[in-house]
């Protein structure tokens, strides 16, 4: 379905769950595979497989301000999609706070974006930050080794002071509001977030609210960067199974997360487990 261009993995993952797509007139689990000739529907429309070349792919840069909303739920106030009004249905590489603005990608490449988003790929992203009290060496020093914020430490990163109020900062992670609770750890307020570079694009001249495609160049760069990315592996991350808490898991694919065994399947897998220790001890 990603791959189709119709949506994102995360989003797909959810349609699924939902009860919302079938394959030959079947509603699937997570992780059921598709093959050649298979009839995929979501809410009984079919989605059409996608082109060898990626001709129909769209790309592109988008200037967010602050006040919009990176989801592409309609019926959100100020969703990214309505601010765009692009013709065609694209989705967000990501997220940018509400409170934050600057350069955002959009796509209705599925198949690309968790190459770009997987921390593990290392593609970076700058951005300029301005906070409410003056910038020690120290404050330096510690954004740039790491901090801990939720449950884990941040990976090391280049930190540079622009002035008195203001840092760059270049992250290859993506955790939930991470600079801003890098900063709020250290004793900082953040007062203005802007993302001025994804990988090898640049914000540049593009102005508040305005987007561009981008330029085939810009793309050579990034499918090269990305073409030995993992699009699915995710490590060390948080996942909800279907029904279930949130646990961890550790290098699974999406395509390998199955739903949870039954009751039943559960106390009997369990009782043989108990049994084969038995008969271990036993021998």
């Amino acid at each position: 379905m990603s791959e189709s261009g119709f949506c994102s993995r995360r989003e797909a993952d959810k349609l699924i769950d939902n009860g919302r797509v079938t394959i030959n007139g079947k509603v699937p689990e997570l992780g059921t595979k598709v093959i050649s000739g298979d009839k995929v529907c979501v809410d009984g429309n079919v989605i059409g497989a996608m082109p060898e070349n990626k001709s129909d792919r769209i790309y592109i840069a988008y200037n967010k301000p602050i006040g919009i909303t990176c989801t592409t739920e309609r019926h959100v106030k100020g969703n990214i999609i309505d601010a765009i009004g692009h013709k065609e249905r694209i989705f967000p590489i990501g997220r940018l706070d509400k409170p934050s603005e600057g350069l955002i990608f959009l796509t209705s490449d599925g198949d690309i974006v968790n190459k770009i988003l997987r921390a593990e790929n290392a593609h970076d992203k700058e951005y300029i930050v301005t906070v409410d009290k003056p910038i020690s060496e120290r404050f330096i020093e510690r954004m740039s080794r790491g901090v801990p914020i939720l449950g884990t430490i941040t990976k090391p990163c280049i930190v540079n002071a622009q002035s008195k109020f203001v840092f760059r900062i270049i992250l290859t992670q993506g955790l939930n509001r991470q600079i801003r609770r890098m900063c709020e750890y250290l004793g900082y307020e953040v007062k203005k977030l802007k993302r001025s570079r994804i990988m090898n694009v640049e914000l540049g001249s593009l102005k508040l609210g305005h987007w561009r495609n981008l330029t085939t160049e810009e793309m050579a760069k990034i499918n090269g960067a990305v073409a030995n990315s993992s699009k699915t592996a995710v490590e060390n991350d948080t996942v909800k199974l279907a029904g279930e808490k949130e646990v961890k898991k550790q290098k699974l694919t999406v395509a390998a997360i199955k739903r949870p065994k039954s009751q039943a399947e559960h106390k009997k897998s369990k009782s043989t487990l108990s049994l084969n220790r038995s008969n271990k001890k036993r021998s």
